[in-house]
């Protein structure tokens, strides 16, 4: 049971191309979004409720988003959560929550052919 604790999967469409931060170390970090969709059926008829989430992966898993993924694709991730405590310039605390991904898969992805 341990291996569950955690553990995030979702399916959905990135919402930007993925932005890509490069450290000095030569480590990459990519940024960005993704939205799921949930169809609710109530007496009015159905709704569709989507939610965004904000993903991070680092190393090869950001190396593998910069080449491959764009935004509106289709896409897989496994993670887990990743709370954040961010402090603007005035003091003034809020809170982050993002997925970092430990695994993707790229759905009805279709590579140019040269």
């Amino acid at each position: 049971m341990n291996t569950i604790h955690n553990s995030v999967n979702l399916i959905g469409r990135t919402g930007i191309t993925p932005v890509i931060r490069t450290f000095t170390n030569g480590v990459k970090l990519a940024k960005f979004s993704m939205a799921t969709n949930e169809t609710i059926f109530d007496p009015n008829g159905k709704t569709i409720k989507t939610q965004w989430h904000n993903l991070v992966a680092w190393g090869k898993k950001a190396e593998l988003i910069e080449k491959y993924v764009k935004k509106g694709q289709m896409i897989a991730v496994e993670g887990k959560l990743i709370n954040k405590i961010l402090t603007d310039l005035n003091g003034k605390k809020s809170k982050l929550t993002q997925i970092q991904v430990d695994e993707i898969l790229l759905i009805n992805h279709q590579r140019k052919h040269a």
